[in-house]
C-alpha cells in the first residue's frame, strides 16, 4: 500500500526499447518472471507471478523453464489490475507461497515469460523486460512512481512510448503474443514515427 494517499494504484510509463542498454544496467544478472493470467478482459486481469534471480542457460520457454526452476522461485504474488488510464491503474498485490503459486500457473493460464532487468537513471528507477517465448524479441522499458509519471526524463534507448497502447500491456501480450502482431506494428510506427505522450506532462530525451 502506497503512502502518498493514492492507495492500491499503480502510476507508470512504458516503451518500446531496440537493444537493451548493457552498459548502464545495475546488475549483469536479471530476475526471471513467469507470469500466468487466469484473466484479461476489458482491461481487467488476474495474474499470478513467480520471481527470482536468473542462472546461467535457463530454458526460453514457459513450460521448460518452470521445470527447471521447481521448487527455487523466491517470490510469489498474486495481482487484481484494473483498466488503465492516463498512465494510471488500480493494483492491488498480495504475496503467495511460492510452493502454492507454482502449482496454481501449471494449473491454468496464459503464461507471459521474461527477464527483468534494472537500471536506475537520475531520480527514476526503470526496469526493462526482455520477453522470451512467443513474445520474443520484445524489450519494453518500464518506470513507476507513487504518484503520476509527470517531468519525465526519457532516455535515448526509449524508441517510442507504448503507455496507451493495450497491446503492449503483460495481460494481452499473454492471449496474443507479440510475434503474431510484430510486423504490424512496425509498419505503424515507420507510418507514424516515434510518439511521446505530451499529456502525461513535459518530457526531456537524455
Amino acid at each position: 500500500m502506497s503512502d502518498t494517499g493514492y492507495g492500491d494504484f499503480e502510476f507508470e510509463r512504458k516503451f518500446l526499447v531496440r537493444e537493451l542498454p548493457v552498459a548502464l544496467l545495475d546488475e549483469p544478472a536479471p530476475d526471471v518472471i513467469v507470469q500466468s493470467y487466469f484473466l484479461a478482459s476489458d482491461g481487467y486481469a488476474l495474474r499470478i507471478r513467480l520471481q527470482m534471480p536468473a542462472t546461467a542457460n535457463l530454458p526460453r520457454t514457459g513450460p521448460e523453464l518452470l521445470d527447471a526452476l521447481s521448487g527455487r522461485f523466491t517470490f510469489c504474488t498474486l495481482t487484481a489490475k484494473g483498466p488503465a488510464n492516463g498512465g494510471t491503474r488500480y493494483e492491488a498485490e498480495r504475496e503467495l507461497d511460492p510452493h502454492v503459486a507454482e502449482q496454481m500457473v501449471r494449473r491454468g493460464g496464459h503464461l507471459v515469460v521474461k527477464f527483468r532487468h534494472a537500471v536506475w537513471l537520475g531520480g527514476d528507477g526503470w526496469v526493462i523486460d526482455e520477453f522470451l517465448d512467443a513474445n520474443a524479441p520484445l524489450l519494453v522499458a518500464e518506470v513507476e512512481r507513487d504518484g503520476p509519471v509527470t517531468d519525465l526524463v526519457i532516455p535515448e534507448f526509449c524508441v517510442s512510448e507504448v503507455s496507451d497502447d493495450p497491446r503492449f500491456g503483460n495481460e494481452s501480450l499473454a492471449g496474443r503474443p507479440y510475434g503474431t502482431w510484430a510486423a504490424e506494428f512496425e509498419r505503424e510506427l515507420a507510418a507514424t514515427g516515434p510518439r511521446f505522450l505530451q499529456e502525461f506532462g513535459h518530457n526531456d530525451r537524455t
